[in-house]
């Protein structure tokens, strides 16, 4: 019988800094999600890291932010699963904008979590390796929303600009 252990990680990083968490299948992983954000949007600031899970099995990085490029490769690290992929934003951009462009890249395999909230990785861990089941993502609800809360929210979408 394989024995399985779980452990949790938390991501770190600046409150005001969006990432995406997903898994690839390939190295050209590195290369084709960092031509993806560039050519996405204008003026895009980022760091993107992965798990190598063959061969000589590296960290593999890129991203145009040196700062975001050590964080990502500071929470790959510590996620250390086969094949996935982290991308930090800079304040400003989010993944809203790009999660389409990401999703699209014909590595990508899984999404799991894109965000700005504090989050943790569930990652299962065999004699084979790591691997993420899941992703704790912000805090669970309060309540409901209120008729004047549903209309707050509406403006706010329209005021930038994401709702006609």
């Amino acid at each position: 019988m394989t024995k399985v252990s779980f452990e949790v990680v938390d991501i770190e990083k600046p409150e005001e800094i969006n990432f995406i968490l997903g898994q690839s299948h390939f190295i050209k992983t590195v290369e084709d999600l960092h031509e993806a954000l560039i050519t996405s949007v204008p003026g895009i600031k980022f760091g993107l890291s992965f798990c190598e899970a063959s061969g000589p099995r590296l960290i593999r990085s890129s991203g145009n932010d040196e700062n975001l490029i050590k964080l990502a490769i500071k929470n790959i690290k510590k996620i250390a699963a086969g094949h996935c992929f982290i991308i930090f934003l800079s304040p400003g951009f989010y993944p809203v904008n790009i999660l389409k462009t990401v999703q699209h890249v014909t590595e990508v395999v899984n999404i799991y979590c894109a965000t700005s909230n504090p989050a943790q990785v569930i990652v299962a861990k065999t004699p084979k390796g790591r691997a993420i089941l899941g992703v704790v993502d912000g805090e669970p609800p309060l309540r409901a929303e209120r008729e004047d809360e549903i209309i707050k929210r509406k403006d706010f979408l329209r005021k930038i600009g994401y709702k006609l």
